[in-house]
């Protein structure tokens, strides 16, 4: 299962170019920043520009933390500051994306990632980066446990944001939400579009050209 996120985590990181400022979610997300290229600023919003992979075992600092606790790496250049001044970069839109997991996202590309009932996971900052960032994209399997949809025509669970998706990277494929609804951009090697089909609770548009990945 480890390899399937790591998978999908690198898929996520090939997108990202010199000079881009992406945020990281928890999870498979927290993954993308190590393989992320040089020259690609990982920003987290408790504080930090400029972290690199998850440090070696052993040699974590307890001073260099991301907004979800976990131990970072920082690279030389990295900048330091307030969650305040943290804020407004995300809200004046300096972000180029954020990588987010979903316990559900629909065809109109609204994201449900903090509460379920009678569960609060928390949402952090999540409000501000969906709707801050430039693009929103999300890292996650494609189902739920019992392999319950977690792509939907319509999400059922409290919103984080409406119409703010513009990617999905799961272990089956890559979906871009385009006006027009969900288009398969690319099936993984081994995967067939009636499985995906079979997995995905919402009407899927497939282009003549599908790549494989």
């Amino acid at each position: 299962m480890a390899e399937v996120k790591e998978k999908i985590a690198r898929k996520v990181a090939s997108f990202f170019k010199p000079g881009d400022v992406v945020n990281l979610g928890i999870g498979i997300p927290t993954m993308v920043g190590n393989y992320i290229e040089d020259g690609v600023w990982l920003h987290t919003e408790n504080g930090l520009i400029g972290y690199g992979p998850a440090p070696e075992k052993g040699k974590e600092n307890e001073y260099l933390t991301g907004a979800g606790a976990q131990f970072l790496t920082a690279y030389p250049g990295a900048a330091a500051f307030d969650s305040a001044t943290s804020f407004a970069i995300v809200r004046g839109g300096h972000l180029t994306a954020t990588v987010l997991g979903a316990l559900e996202v629909d065809e109109k590309g609204n994201l449900a990632n903090w509460s379920r009932p009678g569960v609060i996971v928390g949402m952090g900052g999540a409000m501000d980066l969906v709707n801050g960032a430039r693009e929103v994209i999300i890292a996650m399997e494609h189902t739920a446990k019992g392999g319950k949809h977690k792509i939907l025509e319509r999400c059922s669970l409290p919103l984080t944001g409406a119409g703010v998706v513009t990617k999905i990277v799961t272990d089956l494929c890559v979906i871009e939400v385009a006006k027009e609804g969900l288009v398969l951009k690319e099936i993984e090697e081994g995967v067939t579009l009636e499985e995906i089909r079979e997995k995905t609770g919402a009407r899927l548009i497939v282009p003549q050209h599908l790549e494989k990945r």
